[in-house]
């Protein structure tokens, strides 16, 4: 079957649900051939079960959802042989060396890249006969992540790539998605780190409670949502949300905790009555910061919560 258009995965009206709870609630969306698409939420926001339907491994209620021009319910084979899918929490031998590892996913495919190319690409040249269970945290998911490449996909979908790793370690997973789009590969992924996003992704379907809620370029989605600038602040004795709104030029406050962030179209402005504000009521104000708006503000002006970890 031909892909129509360059979109090599199409989504229409997806529903799942379990009992009363509605996981996936009727969206629809398109990927085109050669971008990394994200899917951006917090834990149980629908991600995975979307992604694990388009896969093939779950089933859906209702709608639709084909990937290069197949339909995944009719024809899950066909769409297995051509897609490389790194799961949430994946499973492997804990006894077998990285070597063996890949050996192990080649012997499942009809076709597959050499084991040389995996080892490289997870950046494990040094430790490709070291056991599993011996590689450190980092060293496990790039191997996991690179055994999505095993069969040499069309489209990899990688899901939460980077949870628990240390900061150092999630660059270096980076690192990896970005070999992925320079080869030319159509990657899915799914997050809950906006940075990550903003970073990697072309286009970011924004999910909350089983919907998306936006979809667009990370740079599109801030500029149509957030028009100012933000101001970040730590404060004791909170005055309220009323009395900073009344600040000049502030457009609106959003608190959490003794996080304070005020969003302005003139930080001069803003700021100076912010200092005096504080001055006058003998407010402390700690760690103030001047930044632009970022995809963490569009999230929360759409849902009005952060994303926790």
């Amino acid at each position: 079957m031909s892909v129509s258009s360059g979109k090599v995965i199409e989504v229409t009206d997806l529903v799942k649900s379990y009992g009363s709870i509605k996981a996936v609630d009727q969206i629809s969306f398109q990927v085109s051939q050669g971008e990394v698409f994200g899917m951006l939420g917090p834990n149980g926001a629908g991600k995975t079960t979307t992604v694990e339907i388009v896969e093939g491994l779950r089933s859906a209620d209702n709608g639709s959802a084909t990937v290069l021009g197949i339909d995944v319910a009719r024809d899950t084979r066909a769409v297995k042989e051509r897609i490389g899918i790194q799961p949430q929490n994946p499973a492997l031998f804990p006894s077998l060396t990285v070597r063996e590892t890949i050996r192990f996913f080649r012997s499942l495919y009809r076709k597959s890249v050499p084991t040389s190319r995996i080892v490289e690409l997870a950046s494990l040249q040094a430790s490709r006969d070291v056991l599993f269970k011996n590689l450190s945290g980092g060293q496990q998911q790039r191997l996991s992540v690179s055994l999505a490449f095993v069969n040499d996909p069309e489209i990899i979908f990688l899901d939460e790539p980077t949870t628990g790793l240390d900061p150092q370690a999630r660059r270096a997973m980076w690192e990896v998605i970005e070999t992925f789009r320079r080869a030319g590969k159509t990657v899915v992924l799914t997050t809950h780190y906006m940075e990550e996003a903003q970073r990697l992704c072309d286009r970011i379907a924004i999910m909350d409670y089983g919907k998306i809620i936006a979809l667009d370029s990370p740079q599109r989605l801030i500029e149509s949502n957030i028009k100012e600038s933000a101001i970040q602040f730590k404060m004791r004795d909170y005055p309220g949300d009323q009395m900073l709104s009344s600040l000049p030029d502030v457009s609106k406050v959003i608190r959490e905790d003794d996080d304070v962030i005020v969003y302005t179209n003139n930080i001069p402005s803003s700021i100076s009555g912010l200092l005096g504000m504080a001055s006058q009521r003998s407010t402390e104000l700690s760690e103030l910061s001047v930044r632009q708006a970022t995809l963490e503000d569009v999230f929360l002006k759409l849902t009005g919560k952060r994303i926790r970890d």
